[in-house]
């Protein structure tokens, strides 16, 4: 196998000289704790345990917000991470950026909600294929989607408690 040594070079696209050649970058990758959120002890069991968990983090929002709680083995909160904060009609999520959290949290299960500032917590069809889109992926990396809230300012619809319609 031979390298062009010319592609990728920041010396204005001229040979790289022998006695410099290009290294592969390395990465870490880390989880940074931001701060702490008072949770209960206790595992989250229903619905309405999870809409209690996230309803403070989509208090007097006025856009739409995508966040992700990661579950121990006991169900039990192991952190929050907001995936991706949008206007106010939408937010754009992908998997990736879901489960890069939840692997770095060493997730076992996880928790979805967005909130709508509409104050109508009717899924859309957009809702409706990004939850089964990420139900699908969670059982590919063995991290179960528990529940899909979609909560506003009275109210939480629960994808759960609706048996995943339509997801």
């Amino acid at each position: 196998m031979t390298v062009d040594n010319t592609l990728g070079s920041s010396n204005g696209g001229r040979p790289l000289s022998p006695a410099r050649k290009y290294g592969i970058p390395r990465y870490r990758v880390t989880l940074v704790r931001e701060g702490r959120a008072l949770a209960a002890a206790e595992p989250v069991l229903t619905s309405e345990g999870a809409a209690a968990i996230f309803r403070s983090v989509f208090d007097e929002l006025d856009r739409e917000q995508f966040v992700i709680c990661g579950l121990d083995a006991k169900n039990r909160v192991i952190g929050l991470n907001v995936v991706s904060t949008g206007s106010l009609t939408l937010t754009i999520v992908h998997p990736r950026e879901v489960f890069k959290s939840l692997i770095l949290m060493n997730a076992c299960a996880w928790l979805a909600a967005h909130n709508h500032p509409s104050g109508d917590i009717t899924p859309s069809p957009e809702d409706r294929v990004l939850t089964k889109r990420l139900r699908e992926a969670g059982e590919l990396f063995g991290i179960a989607l528990l529940d899909h809230l979609i909560l506003a300012e009275e109210g939480y619809y629960s994808f759960g408690d609706h048996g995943w319609p339509g997801a």
